[in-house]
Order: C-alpha cells, then structure tokens, then sequence
C-alpha cells in the first residue's frame, strides 16, 4: 500500500489519455491541462480511451512512479463495480473501514491467497499478537502458512 503524506491530492485528469505517454508526456499533461507541478508530491491519475486502463503519476519525493500494470487495471473494477454501494457507508469512518479491508482483500488477491482464509487467520491470531510485529500478519508474511488462491476472483 502506498502511503501518502499529509496534505496529498489525487487529481483526475477529464477526458481519455494516450495511454503510450510516459513519464515525460504525463508530465507534460498535468503542467498543461491540470495547471499542476508534477514534482508536488500529489497522485495523477488518468484513463484511457477505452476508459479501460488507468496511469498514476507520482513523485515520491526520490523520484517519479508511474503504476499502469494489468493487476491494477483488475482490481480497479471491483472498485468501480461497487462505488454505488460505497455511497451507503453511512459516515466517513465506516468508508475508512471499508477502504482497510477491501485493502486487505485485494492485497491477499494479489499475493495468490484466499481473502477467506487470510482474513480468517488474521482475526485468529490478532488479540493476542504484539502491536509491535503486526507486520508478521501482512498478506506476503503469511502466504506460506495458507492454502494457494483457487480460483482467482
């Protein structure tokens, strides 16, 4: 998971992007058509023609990421699958409740374990774990110790 700094913005740039551009040409688009620093440390997001393909532009402050991969692309959908049930969450903490464990589902999806059993592991082992190795739980920590993924979702 990327984590962002205080302060961050995602800006979405309207319209479809030729998806060839790189780093330059999506710079480029966000000085021009966003009146925006590339460099600002903000996450810039565009789609393409198809509205099938998704880019994200960002400077981490050591250096420019671009993420435009097909995994990405995927778990994208469920996102846009679901965004009208997202409108229900009631408050913003139950959207950040939400946010944590779709996170947690997509990330143990992208790691080839079962959500089900990687959650059901979690909750198993998480009383009584030390807040200070937490990250022993993360999906990659624990993919060993669970059944592969059978069907991918």
């Amino acid at each position: 998971m990327i984590g962002l700094p205080p302060g961050a913005h995602v800006w979405l740039a309207a319209g479809a992007t030729d998806m060839r551009n790189g780093f330059d040409g999506l710079a480029a688009i966000v000085k021009t058509a966003l009146t925006e620093d590339p460099y600002s440390g903000h996450l810039f997001v565009f789609r393409g023609r198809q509205g099938d393909r998704v880019k994200i532009l960002w400077w981490d402050g050591d250096g420019m990421c671009l993420f435009a991969n097909n995994a990405a692309e995927r778990a994208l959908r469920a996102v846009a699958l679901g965004r009208k049930n997202f409108l229900f969450l009631g408050a913003d903490t139950g959207g950040e409740r939400a946010e944590a464990i779709y996170t947690l589902i997509c990330t143990a999806k992208l790691n080839g374990i079962n959500p089900e059993a990687y959650l059901r592991h979690v909750l198993e082992r998480i009383a009584d774990h030390p807040i200070n190795r937490i990250d022993e739980l993360l999906p990659w920590n624990v993919a060993a110790a669970l059944a592969p993924l059978a069907v991918a979702a």
